[in-house]
């Protein structure tokens, strides 16, 4: 153990944890992809963003054209791609007595070809925008780029050359990678085709997300969260299996707790592995839920040993938080996670967090058979009575939250996966839900997972069925091709970053269809 002072933090470094997950990294898999058609972004207003992309030529014919100063166009690689850029290039006409002042825009949507990056006035960093300027003195050149891009498609504009000479494209290509064995999924033909899409669509948005470690999104954050690696994990059982990944993320989480060993919410894995200094609740939480999902896929004991202690503090801590009455102490900051919806309250669907994950670590705790369990099956009992007896509202047969008594989707929702209520009280919850639909409701594809989820274990698949359809279909009607961080069909436009040109468009926490279809068998 060694100790890390931040400025905004101590970090206990469990050494022994961190050499685990780092002889866990993997091995990339790399493919060479080549685009498919150079292509036109066209205003629409039928479509989302009010852009789409239409094609101009095939990308094979690219070597036949010249282009000079102000010139531009787009290729388009036919599906998503994460990975690195290779130009080969050439001069046309006469020696080159000025070097090149090439522009690249590198996007993951039609939006991001249309509209200019100069423009952006969201709160999130710029820099996340992916835009190269490159200078070439000496032509011909292959010109390799560094950074990895996360991209459909890619803006080439020649910003300059001189009078006497213009610039032919012989290639371009993408050098894609991924930590995941394409191969060692099993293959489904499903007799719902829009199921079938999904599924496909599903496995590429969790392929593209595996990188050294479950990312969250390559284009943005590129990061190892805590809430993302639970659903990627999970999606990622039913596919992949490689549960090799899984371990080493959860060992590196488990390398860098706070002083109180609270897991952070986050870690950065690059120049070394630093824990980033947001905590959530919920998502400290799911380190127990990630660990027991990971040994019972798995039946890895040596791990289940060895992070158990981890798992079982983040429980102790989230107990901390509750008051004299078993109910969570609410706060208006940025306490625990949820989801993006603004406005909602925390505390009743953090309650049912806590009930899911004391579930959960009480059966790693009879795996173990240490005396940890008792403990926390006489917690448990006495959480869940006082959950009925103070967020339960009679009257209007829905859970309740904060002094507010803020009624919500996400509310009911981890009611149920809590199992607080019988399947039967469960399946008439979510029937009320989905009926009265309560104003605070749902921004994102992870909350979305969750719905579809209680609604399975409430017994009502074909309402989860036509739910999906509606949500993950509507992304795939509106051209996705690897399933995005926010979606919104009543306001496409949304972002809680104030601009979807930041928003990422192929996102860990949106992967889980394949889960949802393999696991409950849809």
């Amino acid at each position: 153990m060694s100790i890390q002072t931040l400025e905004n933090q101590v970090i206990i470094r469990n050494e022994k944890f961190i050499e685990k997950g780092k002889q866990l990294k993997p091995q990339l898999h790399e493919t060479i992809v080549k685009p498919t058609s150079i292509v036109e972004i066209k205003a629409d207003t039928e479509v989302i963003h009010g852009w789409r992309s239409e094609v101009a030529a095939p990308a094979s014919t690219l070597a036949n054209y010249k282009y000079g100063k102000n010139d531009s166009f787009i290729l388009d690689f036919g599906d998503h791609q994460v990975g690195y850029l290779t130009i080969n290039l050439r001069p046309a006409g006469s020696p080159p007595d000025a070097p090149l002042k090439l522009k690249l825009t590198i996007g993951e949507m039609p939006v991001e070809m249309a509209e200019p990056f100069e423009n952006y006035n969201g709160w999130l960093s710029s820099s996340w925008l992916q835009e190269e300027t490159i200078f070439v003195d000496v032509l011909p050149a292959v010109i390799s780029l560094p950074r990895r891009y996360s991209f459909r498609y890619v803006k080439f504009e020649v910003i300059d050359t001189s009078p006497k000479y213009q610039v032919v494209f012989e290639s371009v290509e993408c050098k894609a990678v991924t930590s995941a064995n394409l191969n060692a999924v099993e293959k489904i033909s499903h007799q719902d085709a829009e199921l079938q899409r999904m599924d496909e669509i599903s496995i590429k948005t969790l392929a593209d997300c595996m990188q050294d470690v479950f990312e969250d999104g390559p284009k943005r954050d590129r990061r190892l969260w805590l809430g993302d690696l639970r659903l990627q994990a999970l999606a990622n059982y039913e596919t992949f299996r490689d549960n090799e990944l899984v371990k080493r993320c959860l060992y590196l989480f488990a390398g860098v707790p706070d002083e109180k060993g609270n897991v952070s919410a986050n870690v950065f894995v690059a120049p070394k592995l630093i824990a980033d200094d947001t905590y959530f609740f919920d998502y400290s939480l799911f380190f127990a839920a990630s660990l027991h999902d990971y040994y019972f896929a798995t039946s890895d004991l040596e791990t289940l040993k060895e992070l158990w202690p981890t798992a079982y503090r983040q429980v102790e801590l989230a107990l901390e938080r509750l008051g004299e009455n078993n109910i969570l102490k609410d706060s208006d900051n940025s306490w625990s996670f949820i989801d993006w919806v603004e406005g909602l309250n925390k505390q009743a669907p953090s309650q049912g967090v806590l009930i899911y994950t004391m579930k959960q670590a009480i059966r790693l705790a009879e795996e173990l058979n240490i005396p940890e369990k008792n403990n926390l099956e006489e917690r448990l009992e006495e959480i869940i009575e006082a959950t009925k007896t103070h967020l339960w509202d009679q009257e209007q047969q829905f859970f309740i939250s904060g002094s507010d008594h803020q009624i919500s989707w996400a509310s009911q929702i981890w009611m149920v996966l809590a199992g607080v209520l019988t399947k039967e009280e469960n399946s008439k919850l979510m029937k009320r839900l989905l009926k009265e639909k309560p104003t605070v409701g749902i921004a994102t594809p992870y909350m979305y997972h969750h719905l579809i989820e209680a609604l399975l274990v409430s017994g009502e698949k074909e309402l989860a069925i036509a739910e999906m359809k509606s949500y993950w279909g509507g992304m795939i009607q509106d051209g996705a091709d690897t399933f995005w961080e926010l979606y919104d069909p009543k306001n496409k436009d949304f972002s809680p970053y104030g601009s979807h040109l930041i928003n990422s468009y192929c996102h860990a926490w949106s992967c889980t269809p394949t889960y949802l279809i393999r696991k409950y068998n849809l």
